[in-house]
This record gives C-alpha cells, sequence and structure tokens, in this order.
C-alpha cells in the first residue's frame, strides 16, 4: 500500500514538472511575441511617421491613423520656369481604354484629382510610354526626382531601407511629389515582372499647369474688361475680383438664375450656352442664348435688384461666379462705373417691391371644408395664436389656396400692437424672399384685420418635430440654413426678427422652409439698439432679459436655441415657470446630450455666447461665418437659394387633403367686437 502511494506521488511530481516546463516554455513565447509585437509597433510608427513624405497611397485610408508634426515644416525652394518653354516631347497616341486606366488613376489620386479637366486631358496627352525588365529599379530611395509614374501594366515592388512595404498595379501612381519640386524619393520602386509605365517630367507638368493658368487668366482679364461696371479698373483690381472668384458647374436644364430673385452674384460663362427666357403670361418666352466669354449679374455687385429674366444651362456649363459680398470685400465700390442699364436683358432697377395681388378681394375668397373626422363640413383652421386665427380659404375661379390670418381689431388696440401689427404689413408686402412666407393681399372691416398669405402645405416645422421627437442632422441643417438664409435677406435691409421658434417655421409642397409671423419684427438702424422686452422665452437673449439693449445678435442667439431643439427635441433652457427659464438662460450652462455631434455643439455654443459681440453671426465677417461652418459643411449655398436642392424634409410631408400635414381644430362661432379708432386707416 506504501510502495504504491509512493509511485503515484512521483507520478504526479513528473507531472507537475512537466507543465512547469510547458509553463516556461509558453512564458518564453509569450515575452518572445510581445517583444516582436514591439518592434513591430515600433517599425509601424516609423512608417507612419514616414507616411507625408511617401509618394506611394497607403493600401487603405481608414488604416492609418494622422500622425501630429512634431519637427519645423520643410522649406521648399522654388525652381524658375522658363517663361517660353514650349512642350517639344513627342505625344504618344493612347487608346481609349489607356485613356481611362490613366483617368481614373488621376481621379483618385488625392494630389492630382485637384486638376480640372483640361488639365487632366494635357496630362493624358503628354504622358509616355516606357518598357521596364524584371528585376530593374524604377527610382531608389534617396536619390531625387524629377518623374512620376502610372502602372500601365506589370508590378512592381516597394520597399523602403530594405523592408518590403507593398506592390503596384496597373492604375497605381507613384513618384508624383516629384513633379511639384525636387526632392528625395523615399522608397525605391522595383519591378516584380516586365513592366509598362507612363511616365512625365516635373519640367512638362509645370509648363502645362502653368501655360494653362497664365492662359486662363488672361483670358478671364479680356472677359472682365468688356463689363461696363468694370471697364475703368486697373489691371490689378481685375486680378483681385479673378482672385475671388470661384468655378461653378451647371448641368443640362438647371437654372442659373430666376426672374425675379434678388440677385447678388455675377457670372462669367467659361464653358457651354446659357439660354436667356422671360415670363410673359406665364410662359418662359426665349429672348436669346450667351456663350463663352459673356456675363451676366454685372448690376447684382453694386445695387439691390431684381432678376429681370431667367438663365438656364443649355447643355453642361461652366462659370466662373463672384458673390456680392465678397466682391465688397475685394473692391470699393468708389472705382466702378455705376451706368443705368434700365434697358438692360439680365438686371434692372428694383421696381417698388410689392407682392400684393391688386385683383383679389375679400369676397372672392371662400373657405376650405375638411372633408372628413369629426370636424366634417366645418371650415378649416390651419392655426390659433393669441392674436387670432389663420384659415384656409381658396377662390371660387382658380382654386389657389390661401392661408388667412384673422385678428380682431379690438384684441390689437387692447395689447396695444398696433404698430406691430402694421410694420408687419408693411415688411410683408416689400418682401421678395424665397425664404418668407408671401404676402398677397390684405384687407380690414370693422372687426378683423385680414392678411392673406401664401399656404405652406407641408405645415409646421413644430407639428413634425412633435411628431417624429427630434430630426436627424441632416434635416436640422437643411431647415436652419432656410433660416439663414431668410435672417441674411433681413439683416440687409436691417429688419431683425425676433420671433424664432419652430411654431414660426412652415413648409411649402417641396420642404422648403420659409419664415412666417412678423408681429415681432422691428427695423433698426446699423449701430443703434431697441430695448423692448420681446419675443419667446426660451428663445430670448440674455441681453433682452437684462434690458441692456438688444439688436441683430438676438436673431443668432435664437437660431442657436432653434438648432438645439430641432435635434434635441426641446430648448436647452426651459420650464413651466418663465423666470425660471430666464435664471437658466442667465446662467447660460448649456449641456448636450451625447448623440449630439461636436460640429453641431461647435455652432449652437458659439450662436449662444452670452456676449452678443463675440456672437457667431454678428463678427466682422457677419453671417458669413454662420454659413461657413463646418456644421453646415456638405450645404450648397447657391443651390439652396435657387431651390435646386432636394429638400430632405419631404418625408416629414403626408400625402392626403391639402390640410393633412396640420393640427385640427374646432371652428370658431365667436364674432370680434367692432372697433371704430382708426389706428388701421393706412391698413
Amino acid at each position: 500500500m506504501e510502495k504504491q502511494v509512493e509511485v503515484e506521488v512521483e507520478e504526479l511530481r513528473q507531472q507537475l514538472e512537466k507543465q512547469c516546463l510547458i509553463n516556461k516554455e509558453l512564458q518564453r513565447q509569450n515575452q518572445d511575441l510581445e517583444q516582436r509585437l514591439q518592434e513591430k509597433e515600433k517599425l509601424l510608427q516609423e512608417l507612419h511617421t514616414h507616411y507625408h513624405d511617401l509618394e506611394f497611397p497607403p493600401p487603405s485610408g481608414d488604416e492609418i491613423k494622422p500622425e501630429y508634426r512634431t519637427s519645423r515644416a520643410a522649406v521648399i525652394a522654388s525652381e524658375p520656369i522658363q517663361e517660353t518653354l514650349e512642350i517639344r516631347k513627342s505625344r504618344v497616341k493612347k487608346t481609349d481604354s489607356e485613356t481611362g486606366l490613366i483617368v481614373k488613376a488621376i481621379r483618385k489620386n488625392d494630389f492630382l484629382s485637384r486638376l480640372d479637366d483640361e488639365q487632366i486631358a494635357m496630362m493624358v496627352d503628354l504622358l509616355e510610354t516606357s518598357a521596364i525588365g524584371r528585376g530593374s529599379e524604377v527610382i531608389r530611395e534617396g536619390t531625387e526626382g524629377d518623374s512620376m509614374y502610372i502602372v500601365a501594366a506589370g508590378e512592381l515592388l516597394v520597399s523602403q531601407a530594405g523592408r518590403d512595404l507593398r506592390t503596384l498595379t496597373s492604375g497605381d501612381i507613384f513618384g508624383e511629389l516629384a513633379i511639384l519640386y525636387n526632392c528625395k524619393r523615399t522608397a525605391t520602386v522595383k519591378a516584380k515582372t516586365e513592366v509598362r509605365l507612363w511616365s512625365m517630367e516635373r519640367q512638362t507638368y509645370r509648363t502645362i499647369i502653368t501655360n494653362k493658368s497664365k492662359k486662363k487668366r488672361e483670358q478671364l482679364l479680356g472677359f472682365l474688361k468688356t463689363s461696363r461696371t468694370l471697364k475703368d479698373l486697373n489691371d490689378v483690381q481685375l486680378s483681385k475680383i479673378i482672385d475671388s472668384m470661384e468655378e461653378v458647374k451647371y448641368q443640362n436644364k438647371e437654372v442659373i438664375v430666376r426672374e425675379g430673385a434678388e440677385a447678388n452674384t455675377f457670372y462669367i460663362i467659361l464653358k457651354g450656352e446659357v439660354l436667356v427666357t422671360k415670363s410673359v403670361n406665364g410662359l418662359q418666352k426665349p429672348i436669346r442664348r450667351m456663350g463663352k466669354g459673356e456675363h451676366f449679374g454685372e448690376q447684382a455687385l453694386i445695387r439691390e435688384v431684381l432678376r429681370t429674366a431667367t438663365c438656364t444651362a443649355d447643355g453642361p456649363v461652366t462659370c466662373f461666379s463672384i458673390d456680392k459680398e465678397v466682391f465688397e470685400e475685394t473692391i470699393p465700390v468708389e472705382h466702378l462705373e455705376l451706368f443705368d442699364d434700365s434697358k438692360m436683358l439680365q438686371e434692372a432697377q428694383a421696381p417698388p417691391k410689392s407682392s400684393l395681388n391688386p385683383t383679389l378681394s375679400l369676397k372672392d375668397l371662400v373657405p376650405v371644408l375638411y372633408q372628413e373626422g369629426r370636424y366634417l363640413g366645418d371650415p378649416v383652421t390651419l392655426g390659433v395664436g393669441g392674436f387670432g386665427r389663420v384659415e384656409l380659404m381658396t377662390t371660387l375661379n382658380h382654386g389657389k389656396y390661401y392661408a388667412i390670418k384673422r385678428v380682431s381689431k379690438k384684441h390689437i388696440v387692447a395689447k396695444r400692437q398696433e404698430e406691430h401689427m402694421l410694420f408687419e404689413k408693411k415688411i410683408l408686402k416689400a418682401v421678395q424672399c424665397d425664404f418668407i412666407v408671401r404676402l398677397h393681399a390684405a384687407f380690414k372691416d370693422t372687426r378683423y384685420i385680414y392678411m392673406v398669405m401664401e399656404f405652406c402645405s407641408g405645415g409646421e416645422i413644430w407639428t413634425k418635430l412633435k411628431e417624429v421627437g427630434r430630426f436627424d442632422e441632416q434635416i436640422a441643417v437643411f431647415c436652419t440654413a432656410c433660416v439663414v438664409e431668410a435672417y441674411a435677406y433681413l439683416h440687409k435691409k436691417s429688419i431683425m426678427y425676433r420671433d424664432l421658434k419652430p411654431e414660426n417655421l412652415m413648409l411649402d409642397p417641396r420642404g422648403y422652409v420659409k419664415l412666417v409671423d412678423f408681429g415681432f419684427a422691428r427695423e433698426l438702424v446699423s449701430g443703434g439698439k431697441s430695448y423692448s422686452f420681446v419675443g419667446t422665452p426660451e428663445y430670448m437673449a440674455p441681453e433682452i432679459i437684462k434690458n441692456q439693449g438688444h439688436d441683430f445678435a438676438v436673431d443668432f442667439w435664437s437660431l442657436g436655441i432653434l438648432i438645439y431643439e430641432l435635434l434635441v427635441g426641446s430648448p436647452p433652457f426651459s420650464s413651466s415657470e418663465p423666470q425660471n427659464i430666464y435664471a437658466k438662460i442667465l446662467d447660460g450652462a448649456l449641456t448636450y446630450p451625447p448623440y449630439l455631434s461636436e460640429a453641431a455643439k461647435s455652432i449652437i455654443s458659439k450662436l449662444c455666447r452670452p456676449r452678443p459681440g463675440q456672437r457667431l453671426g454678428n463678427t466682422k465677417n457677419g453671417i458669413k461665418d454662420v454659413r461657413h461652418h463646418r456644421w453646415f459643411g456638405n450645404m450648397n449655398w447657391h443651390k439652396l437659394r435657387m431651390a435646386q436642392l432636394d429638400a430632405p424634409t419631404v418625408r416629414l410631408i403626408r400625402k392626403g387633403p391639402c390640410y393633412i400635414n396640420f393640427d385640427r381644430f374646432p371652428q370658431d362661432q365667436t364674432k370680434a367686437d367692432e372697433e371704430f379708432s382708426g389706428w388701421d386707416r393706412d391698413f
């Protein structure tokens, strides 16, 4: 028995020893692996720091994390380029498939893809071909280079400091830094197989770009000199304008400017043809055709004008354009020739602006009735507010819909709102902006003021927000951009809005947002202040609450609050008690839910800065800073103004009867008292 126990103990001891040896071996292997991993990590770090110098794109953009620069940037000395250098290289004919391969390679290259179509075409034309034998070096690490290459066929191996990095195959580009400046090669490239390459030298490339740029500049200078507005400017000033202009491309049938719209951009046609049409009895009548070198919209740079014709791209069109606000920062207006171009086709001096329809009368309008539900047969009410109701009306003859705001005159007098009411009519009568609801007519009788407004069938943003809880960023960006355009228009006309909130934003049938309700709007001279306590508590700026005097900066504060509410579903400062709201606003502590993007948090915090002088939109560059904020990074402002964007808000609009997108309200059976004080004699 004792012997058996000894045997078992011995077996256990041997097993333990064996296990110890295994554990030691595993430990050694782990240490070995760890060391190899550290070496690889170090190697990767070295490679990463070299990557910005490398002329070979990494296999996948996702795999390389950006490195922060820790050393001074290398100085690149410029090389002289011969003024009169002609390209004498023999042009190599390319097949369609070869051209396709080269163009595709250029388009996917981060640097070369910035070239324009003409420059790419010239490159394709001038690339030379060469055959490389297997095992031959194309470029060697450490040597100076003056050529870039595109792989036409075969495989090449890229190595650095003796380590293989990657393989290049058909369509890959390498060595492209050499066509910019004289730099040392950072890797060796050797042919793994028989290889065919397309190549170009730096001198050829720089000549292409330089000659092309000079030619284009001279051409643009010539075009600008034919403008009557700019003819007295010298070449230095015209050159400044060219430096501020941007290239814009339009597809066939795309509207570049629309008749009746506010003009703020000047265009030169670089490529293609533009058809000019004018509205005659509701139809677009062709007036003329414009081609390369012709320009339109020059008066937009120096006067407040409306477009008097529609200009549409006839086939693909490329224009060079400059906006009024950019232009004004470039050239002092006193240097310009102010000619009378009232007979010119493109622009005319703006007529006295009024959108009122003189043929419409109150008796022409009949109420639209609910066609189903609990209010079947009752007149449709679109909204009810403290000052009255908005009802849906139509005309007997042509069936157009109108939203009619009906307000009790007695109530206006009781609340001392006569001035606000008159100012609201004055503003709406004058505005010609696609982001502000139109006033078609205004009437009065002994009991009510009636304002016949454009009907926005998509409903209120407020209703939509409550339906979905909160908007995704794309919808919030679009809605806010529409408000920014409305603000730009109003502020330019010295009007503060002062009542921004989702309830005052309506959707038209296409999903574009329009500002409604100008009861709190006010004209303000530049540098002036208003001291009235006005607005909606959640949206009020601190300076209104503090009675410090306020100006246009309050509109930017409320824009920040709006963005927050659209993205979160409720405003940042809220309470059932107004005084608590005001206390929170004055505390100014904004807290953000975790799902908000960094860009959204950034724009909200910049718009909601407590000091009005530091608020985004209210500093030196004005509303431009709002437009240029990264939250609007994907917004094409020009296309938005031209109503050429597909509104993401359309998915919020329900289909059905014309009132389907509005809450339902019971009919108002009461009648307001008559009012005869005469405050409305000019209404």
